[in-house]
């Protein structure tokens, strides 16, 4: 049976196939447009799982979308009715993109795929809880899903068992902790649903000095339900998602690109720890429900791999699991699965282990893209191009780094990735000069092997999929002080050799040179780009970078033989 999931229409458009239970192909819309968080229709990824996934649109058994469009329209006008007059230009923007394609899926995909089958519309929140816990290793969890907000819903607390999920509670709109946390990020001079990373390692630089402001602002009940004080919020009643209220009790915005100063970081921290109080609250209050010790988390929310990491810390489950394309683009993949295994009851049997679902390139295909542009380039077997490449590391180069199959998700995990030299104290300043061009206080994440990760980090388990910021170990921290944030955490990806054994087998040479299992893992793009999708857009960030290397599959450029290329 092959069922493909669709997220789309506000951003992280995605699609994703599933094949007999089992995801073949996912992929974000952004990685073909080049349109940094896309939201338009995923024709491209949609066209491309089903190619890569060898079957036609004539083998599609059913298609179903991340949330019910009536449901969530029902919300947006009500909204609006409420907040008249000053919701008028709103309004104005947002209609014409409903009635235009937003109401008529099945029309759409009947025009864009001539796809006359079954369409199922999953809410928003459930497809979040099912990509979580459908492709967990568990057969029975907890299950808590956040984000801004999906059709009414903004938080649900739940459970799974087998291939059932039962919603046992939801925080509704506009009570919600993940538009508090994006209307804090606008209001430091960051952009929604791409700034809230920023904010999140911005935070680590303040102190909370207004953790009481916004307790009283945003009501918290002892299940960690909470209620937004609504003459400080506005979402939906102009450009601004806080009102004159907030400003005068916070002071005046930043703009972007404004100077940050003291005042910002306190304002990031306390938001940082009111979001971890606020969760370990509700993560015990879920426990104490459910009697369970496993944890499943679903939506953008948990792409905060801080509170990730206080939630396993602190709270009270044994384990949690976390998908890698924890947000909307994850929404495709949900719904796919549910409507497999819950819609049609099939059993469950995918676990996922690894994120690297996307699209693929073989050397041949490489080579010939590299002539017609016209690059020099030299030819590797396997062992001969870690060697050389762990080498280059070691002696502090910058290496794009373009490998087998696109990760699926926000994430760069060792196939679209930048990578660099972890026991150099100045790598970061020398990443954000050569080519990340970004905000000198943002980290960079260290890659290390699975079986060495316990010495380095406070980490019980695995990180695959770089959601989780533990501590550095103290003795460990000079050592690696590339990775280091300010407040001595990482936010770790963890490898091993079945998930991703080219990466693994390179940072196992980079050991043998330096006696370090670590290396520095960032996404392969520039600032304000998406991740690079193809060997075109690899090629491009090369040329406008300060990269050292670019090495596609076992394909290596020197920058010193290309800088007129």
């Amino acid at each position: 049976m092959n069922v493909l999931g669709i997220s789309c229409h506000y951003h992280d458009a995605a699609a994703c196939l599933v094949s007999d239970g089992a995801p073949v192909v996912a992929v974000q819309e952004e990685r073909f447009n080049r349109k940094k968080n896309s939201s338009e229709f995923p024709i491209q990824a949609i066209n491309h799982c089903v190619q890569d996934g060898g079957i036609t649109f004539a083998d599609i058994d059913a298609i179903c979308f991340y949330e019910k469009p009536f449901l969530k329209f029902s919300r947006v006008i009500i909204d609006h009715l409420q907040a008249w007059p000053f919701s008028l230009n709103n309004f104005l923007q947002t209609m014409p993109h409903w009635l235009q394609d937003r109401l008529t899926l099945p029309l759409t995909l009947d025009k864009e795929l001539g796809f006359k089958g079954k369409v199922f519309f999953i809410q928003h929140h459930l497809s979040h809880a099912a990509g979580s816990f459908l492709v967990s290793p568990f057969e029975e969890a907890a299950i808590l899903t956040g984000d801004a907000v999906g059709e009414w819903a903004t938080m649900t607390y739940g459970r799974g068992r087998g291939r059932d999920i039962k919603i046992l509670k939801e925080i509704r709109y506009p009570n919600s902790l993940g538009l508090v946390y994006t209307a804090v990020t606008t209001y430091l001079g960051f952009a929604a649903h791409e700034g809230e990373g920023t904010v999140m390692a911005l935070a680590s630089c303040g102190k909370p000095r207004y953790l009481d402001k916004l307790r009283e602002i945003v009501h918290v009940k002892a299940d960690g339900s909470h209620i937004l004080d609504g003459r400080f919020f506005g979402f939906n009643k102009g450009d601004r998602m806080y009102t004159p209220r907030f400003l005068k009790m916070f002071g005046e915005e930043r703009k972007p690109g404004a100077k940050i100063d003291e005042r910002h970081c306190d304002l990031a921290a306390s938001l940082q720890k009111f979001t971890e109080e606020t969760l370990l609250t509700i993560t015990r209050h879920l426990q104490h429900e459910t009697g369970l010790d496993k944890l499943c988390l679903g939506g953008g929310l948990f792409l905060n791999c801080v509170a990730n990491s206080k939630i396993l810390e602190q709270g009270p489950f044994k384990e949690i699991f976390i998908q890698p394309a924890a947000g909307d683009s994850g929404g495709a993949l949900g719904a796919a699965v549910y409507t497999y295994n819950c819609l049609h009851n099939n059993p469950r049997s995918y676990v996922m282990r690894h994120a690297y679902l996307g699209t693929s390139y073989s050397d041949a295909r490489i080579e010939r893209i590299l002539l017609n542009h016209n690059m020099v380039f030299k030819k590797f077997d396997d062992e001969g191009l870690s060697k050389f490449v762990a080498k280059k590391i070691a002696e502090n180069k910058i290496i794009g780094w373009f490998q087998g199959r696109m990760e699926f998700g926000p994430r760069a995990l060792g196939n679209r990735s930048i990578l660099g030299n972890a026991c150099n104290p100045g790598m970061k300043e020398l990443l954000n000069a050569k080519v990340k061009h970004r905000e000198p206080f943002r980290p960079y994440a260290p890659v290390v092997l699975e079986e060495r990760a316990a010495e380095f980090f406070e980490l019980s388990g695995s990180s695959p999929f770089m959601l989780l910021a533990p501590m550095v170990k103290s003795d460990k921290r000079p050592i690696i002080p590339g990775v280091v944030h300010v407040d001595g955490t990482a936010r770790v990806q963890t490898v091993s050799q079945a998930s991703n054994e080219k990466l693994w087998r390179l940072i196992k040479d980079f050991e043998g040179i330096t006696g370090v299992p670590i290396i520095i893992n960032t996404s392969f793009n520039l600032r304000g780009e998406p991740v690079v999708g193809s060997p075109e857009d690899a090629i491009a960030c090369f040329k406008k970078s300060d990269m050292d290397f670019l090495v596609l599959g076992n394909l290596v450029l020197d920058k010193c033989d290309n800088c007129q290329a």
